[in-house]
């Protein structure tokens, strides 16, 4: 089975293999924010994948 690339571009396996994402909801509207929000979104959420996901999205 091949790899989903535009699923695979959107996360980062670590060294460890855990599966970091982007903050959802930070592309645009981020002028009415708090400064805190704002910071909360610049880290990344990390993601729990079972192995059969695991290996059909990341393969």
């Amino acid at each position: 089975m091949k790899t989903n690339k535009s699923y695979a571009k959107r996360l980062r396996v670590t060294r460890k293999g855990k599966i970091l994402s982007r903050a959802p909801g930070q592309n645009h509207f981020n002028a009415k924010r708090t400064g805190a929000e704002r910071t909360h979104h610049k880290h990344p959420n990390s993601l729990e994948m079972t192995q059969k996901n695991r290996s059909r999205y990341l393969s």
